[in-house]
């Protein structure tokens, strides 16, 4: 722990940085080292609190989103390896000959035209 973490944080001005979404610099300035139950206004705690519970909602989904991405790359990888198509992408067909292409477009503007 450095020394801007050492002391206890200043309460005042890390409300200051949250009310003005300046989460940032409330985090280099202990906000996550902070207990809100030891802030006597229950505003200013409900606010220090909520704050840290924003964070750690975006850091867990932030981890979350990590291992979603590593765990997509390893299996890709793994179907390269054994020569597999990659999923989601289409096998690919070979296009209709102009004659059935021709017949097809007849069809399903004859189905269009009947009620």
């Amino acid at each position: 722990m450095d020394a801007r973490h050492s002391a206890a944080p200043d309460i005042d001005r890390l409300l200051a940085l949250v009310r003005g979404d300046e989460l940032d610099a409330a985090i280099e300035s202990g906000l996550m080292a902070c207990d809100p139950a030891a802030i006597a206004n229950a505003r200013d705690r409900a606010l220090l609190a909520a704050a840290q519970e924003k964070l750690r909602g975006a850091w867990a989904a932030r981890e979350r989103h990590r291992a979603r991405e590593a765990r997509l790359a390893r299996r890709a990888a793994e179907r390269l390896a054994r020569g597999a198509p990659a999923s989601g992408a289409p096998a690919s067909s070979p296009p209709l000959p102009p004659a059935a292409a021709a017949a097809l477009a007849r069809a399903k503007a004859k189905a269009l035209r009947k009620p």
